[in-house]
């Protein structure tokens, strides 16, 4: 069975079976110190063997290199030249910091998805054997044909993201960007001939949370921090990257919440409970993070007590460690949390129950329908999950063609009015129009 963490009762045996073996997983003394002094990892990932469908021709101006890597290491004739120039100007150390410094402003998945851009249009002039001279900087009817290439078979979101890698790419090899009318159109067809979506992904809600808690073993040190994620990431309609890591070795204390993190448990005057932190980065504010609010429910899904537990279970993991990491072992050692670990072992337990398995997302999609459809305020359930509120209303969209999956024959179909009615003065509040 898929179980890491150790059990306090009725044994105090430390247990690692995670599912695949727990070979590479991060393990560390009591007192020492996650990766390096450096708040960032301290090997560099190496870029793995291309997939099908991802080849290109070989050439030294492209080596294997990470796709966020490409925007800087991939080069040109033009930007050799280009950066010679530079070089001989401000040296070649003020060069590498001028354009370290442009990578510096993409946040790494934006960065990685130019970087699939770079690739595609790659791959695209060597179906048509341009030469490298011809492909930067690229004229306007390329770019063009790129996007009619794609078009019908790709989203235009995403083409929009490829031809912004091509700009940035453009930019630090200095080249001029001839992106113009004819781009501009091209984009609008591709935006009317775009694919069908992909089928919307389906929320977790409140029978899920109790699978969870159904499911996991409370007494062990894992499986209470799985639970007290899941109630933080549902109740607080936050990101699972806000709370935890994506790998076990990209722990950042710039972006990522540590154990160290002050928790405090308060009540106001009604007697309400709730528990609050501060995480130092969001997608939506960026460094300036925000404070995740947990409001205490009355029964066992209770986020505050789900929290508290976990922080109690796992006392001796080090401040300098993830929130919601977890002991392991019988010595003071422990694990991170990572995305992967978490979403396996929720998914395992759904699985058991015959429910499908979800994406870390659908924790947010599912926590704001279940407040909205309690009758919580929509400003509050924005403020909540940091959502603008334009950005809120485009997701109330979204969400709607699924709000009929958290209405049971058991309750009231009037919930589902009261909410629509709600978000409609929401809109007409924030002087919001439908688009």
């Amino acid at each position: 069975m898929y179980r890491e963490g150790r059990t306090l009762a009725p044994a105090r045996a430390g247990a690692s079976e995670l599912a695949g073996g727990s070979q590479g997983l991060h393990t560390l003394k009591r007192g020492g110190r996650w990766l390096s002094d450096s708040p960032r990892p301290s090997r560099q990932r190496k870029p793995r063997r291309p997939k099908a469908g991802n080849e290109i021709r070989p050439s030294p101006l492209r080596p294997h290199v990470l796709a966020e890597d490409r925007i800087l290491k991939w080069r040109t004739p033009a930007g050799w030249q280009y950066r010679t120039k530079i070089a001989s100007v401000i040296t070649q150390e003020g060069a590498d910091a001028v354009f370290e410094l442009v990578l510096a402003g993409l946040e790494p998945d934006t960065a990685k998805n130019y970087g699939a851009g770079l690739l595609r249009f790659t791959q695209f002039c060597d179906e048509l054997g341009i030469q490298e001279e011809g492909r930067m900087p690229a004229p306007e009817y390329l770019l063009a044909a790129f996007l009619a290439r794609h078009a019908g078979t790709v989203q235009h979101k995403t083409m929009g993201n490829w031809l912004s890698g091509l700009r940035i790419h453009h930019a630090v090899n200095g080249a001029s960007w001839s992106g113009d009318m004819l781009v501009k159109y091209a984009k609008k067809g591709a935006k009317k001939l775009n694919p069908p979506s992909l089928p919307k992904r389906p929320p977790v809600t409140l029978e899920h949370m109790e699978a969870l808690l159904n499911g996991l073993d409370l007494a062990n040190t894992f499986d209470a921090a799985v639970f007290a994620l899941a109630s933080t990431a549902f109740w607080g309609c936050r990101r699972l990257g806000e709370l935890l890591i994506p790998s076990r070795k990209a722990f950042r204390p710039d972006r990522h919440v540590a154990r160290s993190a002050k928790v405090g448990y308060r009540s106001i005057p009604n007697g309400t409970r709730y528990a609050i932190f501060h995480i130092p980065w969001t997608k939506t504010t960026a460094s300036e993070g925000a404070d995740i609010i947990l409001t205490g429910i009355s029964g066992f899904l209770d986020p505050v007590t789900a929290l508290r537990h976990h922080l109690n279970i796992n006392s001796t993991v080090p401040g300098v460690a993830p929130l919601f990491a977890f002991e392991d072992g019988e010595d003071g050692a422990w694990r991170p949390m990572t995305r992967d670990v978490f979403l396996r072992r929720c998914n395992t337990i759904w699985s058991s129950t015959g429910m499908e398995n979800l994406s870390g997302h659908c924790f947010r999609i599912g926590g704001a329908t279940e407040l909205l459809l309690r009758g919580i305020h929509p400003d509050v359930v924005s403020a909540l999950g940091s959502w603008k509120s334009r950005a809120f209303l485009d997701y109330w969209r979204k969400i709607e063609s699924i709000i009929p999956l958290f209405i049971s024959q058991a309750s009231d179909p009037s919930r589902l009015q009261l909410m629509r009615t709600s978000m409609d003065n929401f809109r007409r509040r924030h002087s919001l129009r439908e688009q």
